[in-house]
């Protein structure tokens, strides 16, 4: 949607511009629900503020740019907890992703090895390597910062693991300072410290209407005909641009196309790019995804809950929920005095698939009692609740990623008028999605310029 408003914003007038989407309905893990009464994101319930340089992230642009600007909401100012051992601690303060720039304030979260993150005489990382941030963490301050602070943070991203996650892909900033800093935490520091912030500017944002809100302004303002429900299945170059084969065999449709923004998963990406770029396929194919899962609870009007905003649940404690957010204490605009407490918690992480293979009473059963063991309390029963499956929904970048990704675009160069976009190539989060949606329309919209 991102790459159709900036096509519709750039383009001559009069261009027609097609969004092609094989569900029913539009907007991907942006989807926000409702649960008595009360509305909650069924996906993505926040967007970062800030971009790097610190100017405002492409997600906050791209809202103003809709006229959403007025509607951004902020959550509470209240911290965050782990939970470790049966207890909830508090995440320490000042960590790069939960990566620590001061071992001194761990506190009862985790302990470093005794000889932590010594100076050897020469940087982390040589230039352009990459490797799994776990495997820097535990080398330099050991298994337990690992897995009780940094593995459950990353795991609240990309319900994956660190050991398996590309240090360059996920923390980009931390991997280029590791190319000149001697120490982790002189890394980290240096990251930190690289970092620009506008004061006051809060670090995340949703829409008071709803995260859904962004896809239907997007929709309007693009101008676009949605197509929904009618798969692409493969794409052939044409003399004068593309051809797209819809739906199924043998009643195939056909649409003539003068370029294509690829927006979809590794899988689907690399299955249509077979028949234009093996090479390019080769990359993308190798990419996997974590499902995962969400469980919803409204409990009655002054259910007693920690002042939290919510909790992360490290691996190593067992359960199949991974984090939860007090939803109603964190989005303050979404309370009421006599309203119900809602409390949506993320269920699974990578390599998990089967524990999710209960139906939804039974998943929202064990969410339920997880949430009370971890609270070290008996919630009460919720007055309604559901559940949301997100199969194969988040992608899992190894080391190398971008690399792949890299190489995979070059080998496209000789196919003009096809760009990939999404977060199976540069990132999860809406600011990461919408940027590489307006990168991908930008480079159709050369191509087209010098036909």
């Amino acid at each position: 949607m991102a790459a159709a408003v900036r096509i519709r914003d750039r383009a001559p007038a009069g261009t027609e511009i097609i969004v092609y989407e094989q569900s029913g309905r539009l907007g991907g893990k942006l989807r926000t629900g409702d649960i008595a009464g009360t509305q909650v994101e069924r996906g993505a319930e926040s967007m970062l503020m800030s971009s790097p340089d610190g100017g405002e992230s492409a997600a906050i642009r791209f809202a103003r740019r809709l006229g959403l600007g007025d509607s951004l909401v902020h959550p509470a100012a209240i911290p965050a907890a782990l939970a470790i051992g049966g207890k909830l601690e508090r995440v320490p303060a000042g960590t790069l992703v939960g990566v620590p720039g001061d071992l001194s304030t761990l506190g009862a979260v985790a302990t470093p090895t005794a000889d932590a993150d010594r100076d050897e005489g020469h940087p982390l990382l040589a230039e352009g390597e990459d490797i799994a941030v776990g495997e820097l963490v535990r080398t330099r301050y050991g298994a337990e910062v690992a897995d009780r602070l940094v593995d459950p943070m990353l795991g609240g991203v990309y319900a994956g693991r660190a050991d398996r996650l590309s240090l360059a892909t996920t923390m980009p900033a931390l991997a280029r300072t590791a190319r000149t800093e001697h120490t982790l935490a002189g890394a980290v520091r240096a990251a930190q410290a690289a970092s620009v912030r506008a004061p006051g500017r809060p670090i995340f944002a949703s829409l008071a209407g709803g995260m859904s809100s962004l896809i239907g302004a997007a929709a309007a303002a693009s101008g676009a005909r949605i197509s929904l429900g009618l798969p692409v299945r493969e794409l052939q170059r044409t003399a004068h641009g593309w051809r797209l084969l819809l739906g199924p065999v043998p009643m195939s449709q056909t649409d003539d196309v003068d370029a294509v923004v690829l927006a979809v998963p590794a899988s689907p990406a690399a299955r249509m790019l077979a028949g234009v770029d093996l090479s390019a396929a080769a990359e993308i194919e190798v990419l996997g995804y974590a499902s995962v899962a969400l469980a919803a609870f409204a409990l009655p009007p002054g259910t007693e809950l920690p002042e939290l905003s919510g909790f992360l649940v490290p691996p190593e404690e067992g359960t199949l929920v991974k984090a939860a957010t007090f939803f109603t204490r964190k989005w303050s605009h979404l309370a009421t005095g006599d309203g119900p407490v809602i409390v949506r918690v993320s269920l699974g992480r990578d390599g998990e698939q089967e524990r999710l293979r209960y139906d939804d009473s039974v998943l929202a059963a064990t969410a339920h009692a997880e949430l009370g063991n971890l609270l070290d309390t008996e919630l009460p029963q919720p007055t309604a609740s559901w559940v949301q499956r997100w199969g194969g929904g988040l992608p899992q970048y190894a080391p190398g990623h971008l690399d792949r990704v890299a190489l995979a675009r070059a080998a496209l160069n000789d196919h003009p008028g096809l760009a990939l976009a999404g977060a199976a190539f540069d990132g999860v989060g809406v600011p990461a999605c919408v940027a590489s949606g307006e990168k991908a329309a930008d480079d159709v919209l050369k191509y087209l310029e010098k036909r």
